[in-house]
């Protein structure tokens, strides 16, 4: 059996496949689309992130594949339907990163909410810029949850620790579900007028493309917070990047967006636009973290290939 590996793991991990699997672990071949396709003939199973494109040319080139391990949950760099169609398995590491995003939603909310950590330069310069970094507590405010998931449901949890209220906004989440329990169950705009956060955890599909644009910013509450850990474009970024500027929202959190990797081109909208934090779709990646994922994918791809017919 070989498995080959398109982007960065654990490499301990990879232990767990043993000896009767040839394991090529090359992170340079997302980059490297040539290289990854001459490295297929032959390959059993493939482990990626989110930026190996996992479509039909790619799956024309490796015809013994029998398993596409996703290092994480979402799925839209990943031809599911030309997967189904060839027998190949698709096996996400479900709940694997969920810790390292729920704290992330945590903390960057904490950190736009208070608005405190920026000061650096001007304390050293010998200004006491106290009454500009007054910001706010996070207790008694609503964290609005747009999907509720098994990563909604924890930031949920810690959340509410903190003193929050919880509203969600999931339509495909039976309302007699007992994951609802504590949880006001809102349609899409009152989740909006409601929430003082808005997090986004929801796919990217043709129903969620630019879910969060114009009219829905315009009916999120004044000074509201936005956290974006889901998929880019969600979020109509220019629109949103308007309404930071503006003063009509009062922060956001974004670790995805409509190109990624982010290139200088697509990341001129976000110049200047305060309140703003922008990370590389890190937040499910924690040392912690990438064992989980990593282990979990080893497993199933491993198990895949057992269970695969010879």
């Amino acid at each position: 059996m070989r498995v080959v590996v398109s982007e960065f793991m654990d490499t301990e991990a990879l232990a767990g496949f043993g000896e009767e699997v040839e394991v090529v672990h090359d992170p340079g071949l997302v980059d490297d689309r040539g290289a990854l396709i001459a490295a297929l003939p032959g390959t059993h199973g493939l482990i990626v992130r989110n930026r190996t494109q996992v479509d039909a040319a790619l799956l024309e080139a490796a015809p013994d594949l029998r398993v596409v391990g996703r290092l994480g949950v979402g799925l839209d760099n990943i031809d599911l339907a030309s997967c189904k169609a060839r027998g190949v398995k698709v096996c996400p590491a479900t709940g694997a990163n969920t810790l390292s995003v729920a704290e992330y939603v945590i903390s960057t909310a904490l950190s736009l909410l208070r608005g405190a950590y920026g000061s650096k330069a001007t304390m050293i310069a010998g200004e006491w810029p106290r009454n500009a970094l007054i910001g706010g507590e996070a207790s008694g405010r609503v964290m609005g949850l747009v999907g509720y998931g098994g990563i909604a449901r924890a930031v949920a949890e810690r959340a509410r620790a903190l003193g929050m209220r919880i509203a969600a906004h999931d339509p495909f989440l039976d309302a007699g579900d007992p994951a609802w329990q504590g949880v006001e169950n809102c349609t899409l705009p009152e989740l909006l007028a409601g929430a003082d956060i808005l997090s986004l955890h929801v796919p990217l599909s043709e129903g969620t493309r630019n879910l969060i644009g114009p009219e829905a910013i315009s009916a999120m509450k004044p000074g509201a917070i936005v956290i974006n850990t889901a998929r880019g474009g969600v979020i109509d970024e220019p629109a949103l990047a308007r309404a930071l500027t503006e003063g009509r929202l009062g922060g956001a959190a974004l670790d995805v967006f409509a190109t990624e990797p982010l290139t200088a081109e697509a990341g001129k909208i976000f110049e200047g636009v305060p309140n703003l934090i922008l990370t590389p779709h890190i937040a499910g990646v924690t040392d912690e973290g990438n064992v989980r994922v990593s282990t979990v994918t080893v497993r199933n791809v491993k198990e895949a290939l057992a269970d695969a017919p010879a």
